[in-house]
């Protein structure tokens, strides 16, 4: 018969005749058990005992001792049992081996949660990044003025911003004279038309002189009616000629100021870089060369990319400005020159040949159904 191992006795289960746990002694062992264990102890800190009649069962779970006693907490022990060992083993978990007075712990793997990042470190980062950024950008426009830094230049693409620019301003300068044209045409039209209605009053109360106020008024309210004719051709030009100049190209020179700032910044890492190369070459400075030929080479290949951009806008851009100025300016010079030739027919054909609708004088004036 197997012996039996000592046992406490607030910890033993009592069975009764038919194999059952009795519900007030299981009750009550449940609540003695819960209150000699101490806070935080697991199954590992228990001790688990084989016995039983003839065979290798688990029967009795002994705790430490009750709140309060004098006996000092015993290590956790895990006895040796071929059935629970088979069934731990099989389930994978950790097991604490005994060695002695000591106990080994076979950890299985572990994963590490992520860092919870912090907003503020992220910040602070990113101001300090953009600070050394702009300190090296700012040294680097500082020695090309002063003439001591060297700076990348492509000649090519160079020549083709200067143009567009210079293009830009010229185009600018031909919109205020076409505004002025069509500003000062404006009040023309509107003193003829005026002129006209005060002629065909004069037409209505002079009866001698009835024929020649009327062949005036006539006259009037026709170069009138082809002044507005031509306003609308003029007023298209200069909405065609402003959505090319204040909306394509200066797009376009948007890409240009991005492509400069690439420069900038890649001539700047660059010059740094070079200078690290210069210095002498130790454990200290070789992590620095590295890190320097990284931002090198990101700053390198974002302006490759700026500089492939803007050719190719360049590019779109002249075919478009080839193709509006063509029309517009066709459009200008035939509706100039059958207004003073007198041919109505010819400027009103112009402005069918470019879907140029004239707005009717007062279209625009809301109802009076509106003003209410």
């Amino acid at each position: 018969m197997a012996q039996e191992s000592p046992k406490n006795s607030a910890a033993e289960i009592p069975v009764t005749s038919n194999g059952q746990l009795e519900d007030a002694h299981e009750h009550s062992f449940n609540r003695d058990l819960k209150r000699s264990l101490p806070v935080g102890l697991g199954l590992s800190e228990t001790k688990i005992t084989s016995h039983g009649f003839d065979s290798t069962k688990e029967g009795v779970v002994e705790a430490g001792p009750f709140p309060g006693s004098s006996a000092s907490p015993k290590s956790s022990v895990i006895s040796p049992s071929s059935a629970a060992a088979s069934r731990l083993a099989g389930q994978g978990c950790d097991l604490i081996i005994p060695t002695g007075n000591r106990a080994q712990q076979k950890s299985g793997p572990v994963v590490l949660a992520d860092e919870v990042k912090n907003p503020a470190m992220e910040k602070l980062e990113l101001v300090r990044k953009w600070s050394l950024n702009t300190y090296k950008c700012t040294r680097q426009i500082i020695s090309e003025k002063l003439g001591r830094g060297s700076r990348t230049v492509d000649l090519e693409l160079e020549a083709q911003i200067d143009i567009l620019r210079e293009n830009k301003k010229k185009y600018e300068n031909i919109l205020r004279l076409a505004q002025t044209l069509s500003t000062q045409l404006f009040q023309m039209v509107h003193t003829q038309r005026q002129l006209g209605d005060a002629f065909a009053d004069l037409s209505l109360k002079s009866l001698e002189l009835h024929e020649e106020f009327g062949y005036n008024a006539d006259t009037q309210k026709l170069l009138a009616k082809n002044g507005e004719t031509l306003l609308g051709a003029i007023n298209f030009f200069i909405a065609s000629v402003t959505t090319l100049v204040n909306k394509t190209i200066e797009d376009t020179l948007l890409t240009v100021k991005q492509y400069e700032s690439a420069r900038i910044e890649y001539d700047a890492y660059r010059t740094d870089l070079e200078e690290l190369n210069l210095g002498p070459r130790d454990a200290s400075t070789l992590p620095k060369i590295e890190q320097s030929q990284q931002l090198f080479q990101v700053h390198k290949e974002k302006y490759d990319k700026m500089r492939n951009d803007v050719s190719i806008k360049l590019k779109f851009l002249e075919e478009n400005k080839v193709k509006v100025l063509h029309n517009q300016l066709v459009l200008f010079h035939n509706a100039i020159a059958a207004y003073f030739a007198g041919n109505q027919k010819q400027l009103e054909q112009t402005l069918k040949e470019f879907h140029i609708k004239l707005k009717t004088p007062g279209a625009d004036a809301p109802s009076w159904l509106e003003e209410q």
